[in-house]
């Protein structure tokens, strides 16, 4: 609006005074500026006032005053004596007969007749006439305005444009919008004040009089503004309008622009107001303007970025560049930018050493104060070119080549500052077009090679600018051209679009001029570890180069160990950890144990010794157990990046076999000595109180656990730990002392030594150790599992056994393997113990029934025997993957070398794979059933205990005797019993687990002294039932016979349909045995399952008909072998036939019951 350029505006001054009503500052006023504010003081001091107070009437006389000696008061105070409700009523009417006309300037009702124009009418006529007419030609604009739907159009208005009667105007358009404010909204006078000529300085009068409608006008003012102001005149007048108000009234600028931002309208005023805005305290590091545009194009807000981009791109278009806001914009930004760039040639450089050359050839150095804002100019420059389109001038272009190839001082922010130019320079290759410009972007890289590894010690920060460029380097070499473009987006921290052509430049000069593939190899090993390496480390990194050359396969290429600089680097971590690290371990175990090519498999990389690893452990728990207080040498999270390498290692290992035979090559296996001394499951427990910072660490170690140490993750140990480490637990041990070790190991050794007489001791030490976490009781561990055998004495209190089984299972949760071999070497038999015979680990793998080996009254002492059954679980269970690990350890190199020694030789098989599995198998099963039968076996009473009064009727039953004598009796009977209950629960689970075994064991048999227990302690046996009409096939007697038993117990304890159908057939089984069997036969057969007929009937009553006519039928044979026998009645027989009235006799009884 430049038609309003000669205009005295108001003044920020006189608005602020006029918000306030601050008097004194209002009489400070000239009087052009006073003139301006006359409607609103004219009003003020005649109206009557809200506000009674004292201090308000004296103000008011103040007012009064300085009203009194200004001339055109006296016009404004005859405007305010018209009839404003009659003036409305025309006003209404004459909007009616417009809109019945169309809109057409006819006839008006507030305007009678025109005799002349209508600034000679408006300068004869009295007030009300004035009113009148000023009042028309608003609305006839306001009508115009509503009726143009949405297009700009400029209104001829002589009222408006007469330079003499400005003021007079402006004072009868502020009366008027303030005594007709429902005839007038002031956002729809200040819209149609838009469209005449001095409308900005009329819409500036009319709020200053109003000022507290300020922000609800340019709200609506924005609100009804176009998407791209640039574009039309409309926008230019509404963005320059606005303009005009945030100059009255400063300290609203940013909320007017966040209004422009929040509606999407009128980008270039949001500009505009970033460039008149002058901050009381100015910030040195990054201005105003360079925080907007970036605000707006690196924000969250994808609507706001669109609309902003295209507020760029359309403003490129536009020729008028001294009037546009985009080019003064761009102009302000470009001063900014050289206002930083380093005056003097000859600054010195960090490094002393060789820099005289580089310091004369004029290269200059960036000043600290300006790398802050200089990394936001550059980021701001890749958002304007990379997203918003924005195409550089030359002179833009060598400007920030200057800037970017400028060299900062050693300081994090000068690091992050060369990382971004770098990155720049590889998005936009296009700004270095001239030999002179490549040659300056050759040394200045250069220079970045050789002071990256001062600039990181000195700089004090982990992440350089070392790490990204071999990181390029190496995505140059792989031709990984996605993954620099994804590297330069995340450095800049926007996505911008990059084509992959426009890198081959950069390519050329990466790859040939500065950095070779094998300078990369080498370069890279030498570079320091991160210490401490944490998520929290942010930037590029040595390990994300390391990474990239392991899966490149560089390192075996060029013939460079790399196993020094991964382990000590997996030594240097700590929690959170960072998201590389795993990745590099696996692709480290892959290039250990893969070739980088079929031609050399000796192309590999060394994996890590053993003497490495037991290091980072010798102060973990599996070592130095007894010295907790001292400082561990390495961090948890290095210990566990450990074990996940040498898990991972293993099963790979394992899986490559087939791949690796075909090579003749068979990298080394971890041995079973340094795998006993490293604390699986200690580690793992502690990692699970830290999955939060560990990542996906915690569950790839418990993968790998399942898989190759499934006896390390036994469903009990899980519940029994969090027994260990529940909210109970911990409660208890806080209640602890302050010297928590008040018992050593010796007084717990001499304790167990003096037993029984020391036992209240020993009870009061085993239950302070309770009170301790499962970590503080490590060094206790030996004196408990040594002094185990001194338990099994008669005398030793049952309190005793059941606080160490309680201490042994907290300790389980830390260190199983371990404590498994000293309680397994501890509860051998005494005899055993005088031949000093020590298992290892590997024996029990090997052979898990060992474990069963061991003292016999284990077998009566119900705390210990948990113990022992619960080693028995997890060795069975180690040893099915031990077995299977060996297995595929060699079965391939056995067929391999089976091949190649059978070559020429005709008919000669191959290596059976098939037979090695069969075997396998079998191998595993005899052990399960093998372990079955011997805890079927330690479940029948033994000969004192028959002598004692157990038969094998007795074994459901609890002995209720009153009398002293029995008192020793019923105690064996609860210890037998309890026993029993232990063997049950965890033949269940074998059961559950894989149902094979226990078909096996029932076809193995076992005495049927053992079914009633068998049957009512075991829920899982009921699955018998799907393979006893197999087992009634077999040709054995025996094995029919104990079909037939089961099936009685069966029965009984499953009533069920299954049940019945096999009953049935069991009858009919029997009724064919009768009349094929020998008389011999017949005898051992019946007699012992004539009595499970009975059971038969007492679960199923319809049975009944069947046994009675088996039964019969055996009376019948029984009888015809008396009648052939006369003169000497077999015994046999004799027998039989007593059975037989016995099982008559029982089933009339059952059925006389039902």
């Amino acid at each position: 609006m430049g038609d309003s350029a000669g205009l005295q505006f108001v003044s920020s001054y006189a608005f602020e005074a006029m918000q306030k009503v601050d008097v004194v500052r209002l009489a400070a006023l000239s009087d052009p500026e006073l003139r301006l504010l006359l409607p609103c003081l004219v009003r003020m001091a005649l109206c009557a006032p809200a506000d009674q107070s004292e201090s308000w009437a004296q103000d008011k006389k103040l007012i009064l005053r300085l009203l009194s000696g200004v001339e055109a008061v006296n016009s404004i105070v005859a405007l305010l004596s018209v009839d404003f409700h009659a003036l409305e009523q025309d006003a209404r009417k004459e909007q009616q007969l417009r809109h019945k006309a169309g809109g057409s300037n006819g006839e008006s009702i507030l305007v009678s007749q025109l005799q002349h124009g209508l600034t000679l009418e408006f300068e004869h006529s009295d007030p009300l006439r004035r009113l009148r007419l000023t009042l028309s030609e608003l609305l006839a604009i306001m009508n115009k305005v509503a009726d143009s739907n949405g297009e700009f159009f400029l209104k001829s208005s002589e009222l408006f444009e007469s330079p003499v009667y400005l003021e007079e105007v402006a004072d009868v358009l502020c009366i008027l919008q303030a005594e007709l404010p429902s005839l007038l909204p002031i956002v729809d006078v200040a819209e149609a004040l838009l469209h005449v000529r001095n409308g900005d300085w009329f819409l500036c009068l009319l709020v200053a009089n109003v000022p507290d409608s300020f922000n609800e006008v340019c709200r609506g003012l924005i609100k009804n503004g176009e998407r791209q102001d640039e574009e039309s005149v409309g926008g230019r007048r509404r963005t320059e309008a606005l303009r005009q108000l945030c100059q009255m009234n400063p300290s609203q600028a940013l909320n007017i622009r966040a209004m422009v931002v929040e509606e999407c309208h009128l980008p270039g005023l949001g500009v505009a107001l970033t460039l008149d805005y002058k901050p009381d305290t100015p910030d040195e590091a990054v201005s105003p303007l360079v925080s907007y545009v970036s605000g707006l194009l690196l924000g969250t807000n994808s609507k706001v970025r669109t609309w902003f981009s295209m507020f760029i791109r359309n403003g490129q278009q536009r020729k008028r560049e001294s009037s546009s806001v985009l080019w003064q914009m761009r102009r302000q930004l470009l001063l900014e930018l050289v206002a930083i760039l380093p005056r003097s040639r000859s600054t010195r450089l960090p490094n002393d050493g060789g820099m005289e050359d580089e310091a004369a050839s004029g290269y200059s150095g960036l000043r600290e104060e300006h790398v802050v804002k200089a990394s936001a100019l550059l980021r701001l420059y890749c958002a304007l070119v990379g997203i918003a389109g924005l195409r550089p001038t030359d002179e833009e272009a060598e400007q920030l080549l200057q800037l970017m190839t400028s060299r900062p001082p050693a300081t994090p922010a000068g690091v992050r500052f060369v990382s971004l130019s770098f990155c720049k320079l590889l998005a936009f290759p296009t700004l270095v077009s001239t030999p002179e410009q490549e040659q300056l972007m050759v040394i200045w890289l250069s220079w970045m090679i050789k002071e990256e590894e001062y600039f990181e010690s000195a700089a004090g920060v982990s992440a350089s600018f070392g790490e990204m460029l071999l990181l390029v380097a190496m995505y140059f070499h792989s031709n990984q051209l996605s993954s620099i473009i994804e590297l330069v987006c995340s450095t800049l921290g926007m996505k911008i679009a990059i084509k992959a052509s426009s890198l081959s430049k950069m390519k050329t000069i990466f790859t040939q001029e500065i950095f070779t593939e094998q300078v990369v190899t080498s370069h890279a090993v030498r570079v320091a570890v991160t210490n401490n390496l944490s998520a929290n480390i942010t930037g590029f990194l040595p390990i994300h180069c390391i990474y990239q050359l392991l899966r490149s396969r560089s390192f075996t290429k060029h013939k460079v160990s790399i196993k020094d600089w991964i382990y000590h680097q997996l030594c240097e971590t700590t929690t959170p950890i960072h998201t590389q690290l795993i990745p590099l371990i696996d692709a480290y175990i892959n290039s250990i144990l893969t070739p980088a090519s079929k031609a050399n498999p000796e192309a590999t990389n060394q994996p890590i010794t053993e003497q490495e690893i037991l290091s980072v452990f010798q102060s973990s728990a599996g070592q130095g157990e007894g010295s907790r207080g001292g400082r561990q040498r390495f961090s948890i999270t290095a210990q566990l990046l450990i074990l996940y390498y040498i898990l991972s290692y293993e099963e790979n290992l394992l899986a490559s076999t087939k791949q690796l035979a075909l090579m003749q090559k068979k990298p080394k296996s971890y041995s079973a000595a340094l795998m006993d001394q490293i604390p699986i499951k200690f580690l793992v427990t502690q990692a699970q109180g830290l999955q939060q910072e560990l990542g996906g660490l915690h569950s790839a170690l418990l993968r790998l656990l399942a898989t190759n140490y499934p006896h390390l993750c036994l469903v009990e140990d899980w519940v029994c730990e969090e027994e260990v480490t529940g909210t109970l637990p911990l409660l208890r041990r806080m209640m602890l002392p302050s010297n928590t070790c008040r018992y050593s190991q010796s007084q717990l050794h001499q304790a167990f030594q003096k037993l029984p007489s020391s036992s209240p001791r020993l009870i009061r030490i085993l239950e302070h150790l309770t009170l301790l976490s499962p970590g503080d009781l490590i060094p206790y561990a030996e004196a408990l599992t040594a002094s185990m055998a001194l338990l099994l004495e008669p005398a030793v209190p049952r309190r005793i056994l059941q606080t160490l089984n309680k201490l042994w299972m907290g300790l389980n949760t830390v260190m199983p393997r371990r404590l498994w071999v000293m309680t397994v070497n501890a509860l051998q038999p005494s005899a055993k113990l005088l031949r000093q015979q020590r298992y290892t680990q590997n024996d029990l793998m090997v052979d898990p029934l060992i474990v069963l080996r061991c003292d016999h009254r284990v077998f009566r002492c119900p705390p210990v025997m948990d113990i022992v059954l619960h080693m028995l679980n997890g060795y069975l269970l180690g040893s099915k993957a031990h077995l299977q690990g060996h297995l595929k350890e060699t079965a391939d190199f056995d067929r391999q070398s089976q091949t190649i020694s059978n070559l020429g030789v005709p008919g000669q098989p191959d290596t059976p794979e098939v037979t090695r599995e069969e075997l396998k198998n079998a191998l595993l099963a005899a052990q399960d059933s093998a372990a079955v039968q011997i805890l079927l076996e330690v479940c029948l009473p033994t000969s004192e205990e028959q002598q004692l009064g157990v038969s094998s009727k007795s074994l459901l039953r609890t002995n209720r005797g009153p009398t002293q004598g029995k008192q020793k009796l019923e105690s064996l009977l609860s210890d037998l019993r309890e026993v029993q209950c232990l063997i049950c629960c965890l033949l269940h689970q074998m059961f559950i687990a894989d149902p094979n075994i226990a078909k096996l064991v029932h076809f193995q048999g076992y005495p049927q002294a053992l079914l009633p227990l068998t049957v009512a302690g075991i829920p899982s046996i009921h699955i018998c039932l799907d393979f006893i009409p197999e087992l009634l096939a077999q040709p054995q007697l025996e094995k029919q016979i104990f079909a037939i038993q089961l099936l009685s117990y069966l029965c009984t304890q499953y009533a069920l349909p299954k049940s019945l159908s096999v009953a049935r057939l069991a009858i009919s089984v029997m009724g064919t045995l009768l009349t094929v069997l020998t008389r011999a036969k017949r005898f051992c057969f019946f007699m012992p399952t004539l009595p499970c007929l009975v059971a038969f009937c007492q679960a199923f009553p319809p049975l009944y008909d069947d046994v009675a006519a088996l039964l019969v039928q055996v009376g019948q044979v029984c009888a015809s072998d008396v009648a052939t026998k006369v003169r000497d009645v077999d015994p046999f027989i004799e027998s039989i036939i007593f059975n037989i009235n016995i099982s008559i006799d029982q089933v009339m009884k059952v059925t006389s019951n039902l």
